[in-house]
């Protein structure tokens, strides 16, 4: 390996690792689960996104890139709906929200209609 990918790739592993911890900090400490998800759906999604584009780079191998790059086009396609639908169901279905929560958009529309 060369200067010309390692310093690309210490990067990439650097932020990726930042993204997922700060993803794993979130899960713990945020109130409920709809805030909780947002943590994990955001920072997880960048996170592994740029934990796998290191793992291509990194590989020197163009098969390699195209599999990392298809996952991170999966990651990236994948993880915002299906957290927002989960949010939708649990908020359907009752699920309460933070007492720190000061407003609660899906309610108010729901009142409208």
């Amino acid at each position: 390996m060369t200067w010309f990918t390692a310093i690309p790739v210490v990067f990439l592993l650097t932020a990726g690792a930042f993204f997922s911890l700060t993803a794993a900090i979130g899960i713990n400490r945020f109130p409920d689960l709809y805030t909780r998800m947002h943590a994990a759906s955001k920072a997880g999604t960048v996170g592994s996104g740029l934990l796998l584009l290191a793992v291509g780079i990194n590989a020197l191998d163009v098969s390699i890139l195209a599999r990392s790059l298809a996952g991170i086009f999966f990651v990236v396609l994948t993880a915002p709906v299906s957290a927002h639908l989960l949010a939708k169901a649990a908020h359907k279905v009752g699920y309460r929200l933070a007492d720190v929560t000061t407003l609660d958009d899906m309610e108010a529309d729901r009142k409208l209609n």
